[in-house]
């Protein structure tokens, strides 16, 4: 029901020039409590009006910022203090790995909350209500006029006196407007216990309708096969092999794949005379060869396989690797007696690998070469 206060005096113009003109004519007489309303967007009206930016941009500078904070300490006590994880040796609060979770949760909160505050405080949703709405301003704005209009909250206002400035600077027609009912309907309304109401049923039933649909009218079954598959784990019963043991052997006679089997005999079997070093004599080889000969065999050995072990006194001192014997051996002689140990030497197959104990057959190769050198290689 209209009332007798004023929401504001209106002053309608023909064209863009005009209230271009009428609007720098209100800047210039003292009004700021003003708002102008075109058909379309007029280019330089902004200026005209000497707008100040909005604040909105300050809700979402704290709002972003606000994001950053929360995914930060989020993954901090997360990593840090609640379940700490060491990944790549990197320390469990590793910042760069951690900024493109903040960035998009600063993105996500940032924008979500900016459109929120615009839509709820800034449009006063969910009241859609305005004295100007249902005007015959409202519907001449609405087609092809331009309109100032002039708020009663105002320092300046007095309504004859904006009458007058309005007609003064070309206004066609000039109406005043009023409040069609009580102005605190016009604040806004988010938290009144109606709104709220309103968005926890439409909340409820978005959930159930989405529900239904996606796990009744519409249901596919989970990825999960890699989580359910047929497989035994690690230290774990088994209810398939008759001893219980989920941990077997390897099947008897079986070689895995890249892997060349060693047979377990003497450094004499014929099996072995004319089998091939696989390891091409490489600096790399060499360089793994003298790693690994000085860590495993040089204690008794000799750094120069002389036989002069390095552990006076505690071992017997094996036969040196430079007497006639051993030149003549093949490489294969020398690599089984690293797999299966000879005389008071055991087996090393447990500590060093098959490619390593073919480097080493190489490095010592390389010594015998160097402790015997003939004329022909000095030149």
């Amino acid at each position: 029901m209209e009332n007798n206060k004023i929401y504001s005096v209106t002053g309608l113009f023909d064209t863009p020039d005009e209230i271009i003109h009428a609007v720098e004519k209100t800047v210039e007489a003292g009004y700021q409590k003003y708002d102008v309303n075109t058909p379309y967007p007029v280019h330089g009206m902004d200026g005209a009006m000497k707008l100040k930016p909005s604040t909105l941009g300050y809700f979402t500078l704290v709002l972003g910022l606000s994001g950053a904070a929360i995914a930060i300490l989020m993954m901090w006590y997360t990593m840090t203090l609640d379940y700490p994880q060491v990944i790549g040796g990197k320390p469990t609060f590793a910042l760069p790995a951690f900024i493109p979770v903040t960035f998009e949760v600063s993105v996500l909160l940032g924008s979500l909350g900016t459109v929120a505050i615009m839509i709820f405080f800034f449009f006063k949703l969910p009241n859609n209500s305005h004295p100007i709405h249902n005007t015959e301003y409202m519907k001449a704005v609405s087609v092809d006029k331009f309109d100032i209009s002039i708020e009663a909250k105002d320092k300046n206002f007095d309504e004859n006196k904006v009458k007058e400035f309005l007609k003064a600077v070309g206004a066609r027609t000039v109406a005043t407007v009023y409040w069609d009912n009580d102005e605190v309907s016009y604040k806004p309304r988010v938290f009144e216990p109606k709104f709220i109401t309103f968005l926890v049923v439409l909340g409820l039933i978005t959930s159930g309708a989405t529900y239904i649909a996606l796990n009744k009218l519409a249901y596919a079954s989970p990825f999960n096969f890699m989580m359910n598959q047929d497989r035994q784990n690690v230290q774990s019963k088994s209810v398939f092999f008759g001893d219980g043991f989920g941990m077997r052997p390897p099947v008897e006679g079986t070689v895995a794949r890249g892997h060349m089997p060693v047979a377990i005999g003497k450094a004499e079997d014929s099996l072995w005379v004319n089998y091939e070093n696989p390891l091409p004599v490489t600096k790399e080889s060499l360089e793994l060869g003298k790693k690994k000969y000085d860590i495993y065999c040089s204690p008794c050995h000799g750094m120069y396989a002389k036989g002069d072990s390095r552990l006076r006194g505690q071992f017997p001192n094996p036969p040196s690797l430079h007497s006639e014997k051993v030149r003549n051996w093949k490489d294969s002689q020398i690599f089984l007696v690293i797999t299966s140990g000879q005389n008071s030497m055991p087996s090393y197959a447990a500590q060093i690998e098959v490619k390593e104990r073919w480097a080493i057959v190489n490095y010592v190769r390389a010594i015998q070469r160097a402790l015997n050198a003939k004329e022909g290689a000095l030149k």
